[in-house]
């Protein structure tokens, strides 16, 4: 079993109609796909590539100092001090080294290329990430450009837009850490991730039972999160996933997320729900998000319910 491989290309020849047919069973049936020949320049992915590794370079000693990192030492620590005592597992924190980029917080400025590059990058990825939202309003028989207008209030709001440069170092002890990334479903709408064609790890949830993301070079990986979900009415799921920890490699992952803005109302689209009645409520995104901090690594539904009872 394996996520689908879709060619992003054949939608603008003959080949139209299986490839609108190729994304809509991605994102009914997983809620994950990778796309090839999606229209973002190689050589960009290359030098997006050197500036996010040579950045991490720069911070590598920063993690030693991190929080996972104590946890683990503090682990292995009780382990010496007793020797019959039970083995603990780290299972509240990720084994990861994460910063994000919006255009309006601090970057890195090293290296020097990081800041154009990546500002490069996101633009390239902002257009992909639009189009394929005016796919699936084709998809879910909207019309096009509705699914951009509920992230936008009409057009009135900004849309949170912010890529997350994560590194998964490589864990010493996977006796006692399993995961990268805790189990979690993506709390906004289309996400684009650029991730290492060498060292693997993610994986998804798919009829109970976890597949790996093979590492596949210069694909771009989408998933979509619960606001897609919502919109959809349900026809959409935002599908369960984690990164395993890893003793060799550097596991390299560069996630783009395009959310609604805060003061969005997001609900299901009348046409995708049918009779115009959907079974997810209507809510503020910002209100979503504030449920979904304290609970990210939780069911959804719970979710749901919660943001039901504040509105």
């Amino acid at each position: 079993m394996a996520i689908p491989v879709i060619d992003f290309s054949k939608l603008e020849g003959e080949e139209r109609a299986k490839a609108l047919a190729q994304i809509a069973n991605g994102c009914e049936e997983w809620g994950f796909f990778q796309l090839v020949n999606h229209g973002i320049p190689v050589e960009l992915l290359e030098r997006v590539k050197k500036v996010c590794n040579e950045c991490y370079k720069n911070r590598a000693e920063g993690f030693k100092d991190s929080r996972p990192v104590q946890l683990l030492d503090r682990l292995v620590q009780e382990e010496e001090e007793k020797e019959e005592v039970e083995k603990k597992k780290l299972e509240d924190v990720d084994w990861e080294d994460v910063f994000v980029l919006e255009d309006d917080n601090q970057w890195s400025s090293h290296p020097p290329q990081f800041k154009e590059t990546m500002k490069e990058y996101r633009a390239e990825v902002k257009k992909l990430a639009e189009k394929l939202m005016e796919i699936m309003d084709e998809n879910l028989g909207l019309e096009k450009g509705t699914i951009r207008s509920r992230f936008t209030g009409g057009g009135h709001l900004r849309p949170f837009f912010g890529t997350k440069v994560s590194h998964y170092p490589p864990c010493p002890r996977l006796d006692l850490v399993e995961l990268g990334l805790r189990p979690h479903t993506d709390a906004g709408g289309v996400i684009v991730l650029f991730q290492d064609d060498h060292v693997g790890g993610l994986q998804v949830l798919k009829g109970g039972e976890w597949v790996d993301v093979q590492p596949l070079a210069d694909a771009i990986v989408i998933n979509t999160g619960d606001q897609i979900e919502v919109l959809s009415n349900g026809r959409y799921k935002s599908a369960w996933h984690r990164v395993l920890a890893t003793s060799d490699g550097n596991r390299r992952s560069i996630a783009t997320f395009y959310n609604p803005a805060a003061q969005a109302t997001i609900s299901p689209a009348a046409e995708a729900a049918g009779d115009g009645t959907g079974t997810y409520p209507e809510f503020l995104f910002g209100d979503y998000m504030d449920v979904y901090v304290k609970q990210k690594y939780m069911t959804k539904e719970p979710r749901f319910e919660a943001v039901k009872a504040v509105n």
